[in-house]
């Protein structure tokens, strides 16, 4: 009895066929309970031919068997070819059929076993040149100009700037004004990555009439002749905020506030591309190059490069912030936050042998009291007052919490937790949640205002320091944090300055409160700093999006909600789509804290493991899944625990799939050198049923030359060596609700030996860690005159590490192999081998026993040898 069907290009979903391809090969898998080998045929029906007359291509079984992370009784492959371009149209419809031998009048469908619908081939015409690109855009505001930006970053992708005027403000009211951009006709699918609420992106997804239900700030739509239309709407230019919409017909709409006194010019970038990828990438350059240019012109970041230049950040600090495992006291201690609670959970992980490297001191550290009524000090504490309704007194942390002090509570973590390098405290862009009080410290020593934000949930009236003494504000403030020993902060709240309801704050405060923040962080903290609820147009463009400073660490989605089932799916899914995004902006992408001892833990792990960005634990006290964090970390030799970061940031590979397609979510990321390192692919179920799919070798990034061989880290079962185009260089995996698998294309090595057998190899890193190619510094292969195969690695921390060998069990471990760590052999016993012909190097025990000690780059070096 047939169970699935499974096929590349997949069911269900448009898959383009670029403009110099001419032909089209299929992969099916057809899975059965029982042996149906040879009793079992199938074929494409399809419309390439005639539109509306469809076809039979019949598929040619396939004898050998491909790879798959999970086992089912019996699979069978087919494969078929179809050449040429369509005769009519550019888009062509397929399913698959399949029937007993014999008898092909009996056809049954695959929809019939899945419920997923046709696969869609829509093929790539010529790109447009000349005037013909301007036919991508219909009903375009006549009042509006638009432009060419031609550089050499865009060559096969025609940019567009698209600029409106926006009304001035009046009084205390900023200028808004509508626009139609255009429709981009043959609409066929589109995405946008939306304002969720005002501090958060968001991903939205649809077909047909482009219509999201939130302002966007960037959005693709795919053309039914297989070219994409990427629209950027760009803000913080002149204190104009520029964001994108529908009008339910189609149309791209730009929605222009203007905080200035003067007409405004509301600035969208429009990229017609052969890619979703070459579009949003060309968009981000020309938008990166607008921004650059207006601030040379009128020397707006004279200040802050005179910052950098005075306090160019130790690159090894930064190295340890972004890489070190960090605990965040928010989750896991909650709102009242106290120095012995935070004492209790340090003493609770090291217990476990968990050593941090970054604390976060999160919420509720502050001297606090309530901004209006009776002035009592209500510290941190929770109390009778919201946080909406208590502002920040002083710089120093309340007493009844930290009666000993922000400095002497540092001193003791620092003394009992030497691993721990770095320490930020958690405060509001504008001091806390409720601004600042109207009494006390920082009342006393800097000019306030009061402001009025939007109504809503953090709306209302609050007290702020003014513009002329902001920067005084966080260069004292900053001093003082690290005159205690803090060197790092999560500044919080930051969609406050969006949140500002009268034109002339927000043209004040946007900006200075950012610069201020920006700069200080540069002078006294070597900008280890992380940008929290700050993903508002102005902010991305003005902070995020310049690349002439060290990276910040963003937030890149709202929060772990840890009580909220229905939260963590999306959570992840929303990440990766952000990404899209956010990958072009000058930040690492923070997907926040999350909960090792949770029913989603794992989820989240793997997650954080891909996303390129860091890793913040925030366990309950004495709550720990010890294996789980070995799985995403691991020791140096000096006894540090860091994450193994990939060197790229994690996203989404199909800016079209929706949350609510039967599709498995992957989010790649790629590790080393170009067509020399590791392609990564993070695969989440974030559906409502159990799915099965085929991941080819071209979903890993940076996979285009060579052979690969694909690990799964839950199996780690291994796949034979292929190259991209090979028939089964597929992974078949299937995935329960809720269940995830990081799969990992490492790169294989054939060395030729006269007379002898080849040595075909691949470095694999540590294997057991979720991203254990990640552990990698540099690896030479060679083979020696004598025709012995030598291979020297070196890694980053300690582990054990992997080593792929073909024919590995036709070799002897005694007579075969010699190991060396630093120049000293391997103990025998630290040495074995596994079935799916990987070498394993339990180089932990071997470096203890050895009694090594670390050098001064902090790395182990692995030398091997094979006969």
């Amino acid at each position: 009895m047939v169970v699935n069907i499974l096929c590349d290009p997949p069911l269900g979903r448009p898959t383009i066929v670029s403009a110099d391809k001419q032909s089209v090969t299929f992969t099916v898998v057809v899975e059965t309970e029982s042996v149906l080998k040879n009793n079992i045929e199938a074929g494409i029906w399809h419309n390439h031919d005639n539109v509306d007359e469809w076809s039979l291509l019949k598929l040619t079984q396939l004898e050998t068997v491909g790879n798959q992370t999970s086992s089912i009784p019996h699979y069978i492959w087919f494969t078929a070819t179809i050449l040429g371009k369509p005769k009519l149209g550019s888009k062509v419809s397929f399913t698959v059929a399949f029937w007993t031998k014999g008898d092909e009048s009996n056809r049954r469908w695959a929809r019939d076993l899945s419920g997923i619908g046709d696969g869609t081939l829509i093929y790539q015409g010529v790109f447009p040149t000349g005037n013909d690109v301007f036919n991508f855009l219909q009903n375009v505001d006549n009042n509006a100009t638009i432009s060419p930006l031609e550089t050499e970053k865009n060559s096969d992708c025609y940019v567009l700037h698209w600029q409106h005027l926006v009304k001035a403000s009046s009084g205390k009211k900023p200028g808004f004004t509508k626009s139609i951009i255009g429709k981009s006709p043959g609409t066929l699918k589109w995405m946008a990555i939306v304002r969720l609420w005002t501090p958060w992106l968001a991903p939205r997804h649809g077909d047909g009439i482009f219509n999201p239900d939130k302002d966007a700030v960037v959005c693709s739509i795919m053309r039914d002749d297989g070219y994409h239309v990427v629209y950027l709407a760009v803000s913080g230019v002149e204190n104009v905020l520029t964001t994108l919409s529908g009008d339910g017909e189609g149309n791209v709409i730009a929605n222009g506030q203007n905080d200035e006194e003067k007409d405004g010019i509301m600035r969208v970038i429009i990229v017609l591309a052969p890619s979703f990828e070459r579009g949003i990438a060309a968009a981000m350059y020309a938008a990166r190059d607008l921004v650059r240019n207006f601030e040379v012109k009128t020397g707006e970041r004279a200040e802050e490069l005179k910052a950098l230049t005075e306090n160019k950040p130790n690159i090894q600090w930064l190295e340890e912030w972004y890489d070190g495992l960090t605990y965040c006291t928010w989750n896991g201690l909650g709102q009242d936050l106290t120095a012995e609670k935070i004492y209790t959970a340090l003493d609770s992980l090291k217990t476990n042998d968990i050593h941090l490297t970054n604390l976060i001191i999160d919420d509720n550290w502050q001297s606090l009291a309530p901004i209006e009524g009776p002035t009592t000090l209500i510290n941190g504490l929770e109390g009778a007052k919201s946080q909406f309704e208590r502002g920040w007194v002083k710089f120093e942390a309340h007493k009844e919490g930290f009666p000993n002090g922000l400095k002497e509570t540092v001193a003791k973590i620092r003394s009992d937790h030497p691993s721990i390098k770095h320490i930020a405290v958690w405060h509001a862009i504008f001091g806390y949640w409720g601004g600042v009080s109207p009494v006390g410290d920082i009342a006393d020593n800097y000019k306030i205002i009061q402001v009025q934000k939007k109504e809503g949930v953090a709306g209302g009236k609050c007290f702020v320091v003014a513009e002329e003494d902001v920067h005084r504000l966080y260069n004292d403030f900053y001093s003082f944090l690290s005159s205690v020993g803090v060197d790092a902060v999560k500044t919080d709240a930051q969609f406050f300055l969006d949140l500002l309801e009268d034109a002339d704050d927000r043209r004040s405060l946007i900006n200075a409160y950012q610069d201020a923040w920006v700069i200080n962080s540069l002078r006294h903290l070597s900008s280890k700093a992380i940008s929290c609820m700050s993903q508002t147009p102005q902010i991305l463009f003005h902070s995020q999006l310049p690349h002439n400073r060290p990276r910040l660490l963003v937030r890149n989605s709202d929060d772990f909600f840890p009580d909220q089932p229905a939260s963590h799916p999306w959570h992840i899914f929303c990440n990766a789509y952000n990404a899209l995004f956010t990958q072009y902006l000058n930040v690492l992408p923070d997907w926040d804290m999350f909960q090792t001892v949770h029913s989603y833990a794992a989820f989240h792990a793997a997650a954080r493991c891909v996303s390129g960005g860091p890793i913040y634990i925030t366990d309950v006290p004495g709550e720990h899944d010890v294996g789980l964090i070995k799985q995403m970390t691991a020791q140096t030799p000096r006894g540090n625990t860091i994450i193994l970061r990939p060197h790229c940031v994690g996203k989404a590979i199909d800016a079209y799939v929706a949350y609510n397609d039967p599709a498995l979510l992957k989010i790649s990321n790629y590790v080393g050198f170009a067509h020399t390192g590791t392609g990564i692919l993070g695969v989440f179920n974030v559906f409502s049923q159990t799915l099965t799919e085929l991941v080819p070798l071209m979903d890993f990034p940076g996979t285009e030359i060579g052979a690969y061989v694909m690990r799964a880290h839950h199996t780690g079962k291994i796949s034979k060596p292929y190259e991209r185009n090979d028939t089964f260089a597929f992974v078949r995996l299937e995935l329960p609700v809720q269940g995830w698998e990081i799969l990992s294309a490492y790169p294989v090595h054939r060395f030729k030996r006269t007379g002898k057998t080849d040595i075909t190899v691949a470095n694999l890193g540590l294997v057991g860690k979720m991203t254990g190619a990640a552990a990698i510094v540099n690896t030479m292969m060679h083979i020696e005159e004598t025709g012995r195969f030598r291979m020297w690695t070196s890694l980053k921390a300690l582990g054990t590490f992997g080593l792929w060998i073909e024919g590995l069990n036709k070799k002897s471990l005694d007579e075969d192999f010699i190991a060396l760590i630093f120049g000293k052999p391997v103990p025998p016993h630290c040495v074995q081998t596994t079935e799916e012909s990987v070498l394993e190097i339990d180089l932990e025990t071997a470096w203890k026993e050895s009694d090594q000690k670390a050098g001064w780059s902090n790395e182990v070096s692995i030398e091997m040898f094979i006969n």
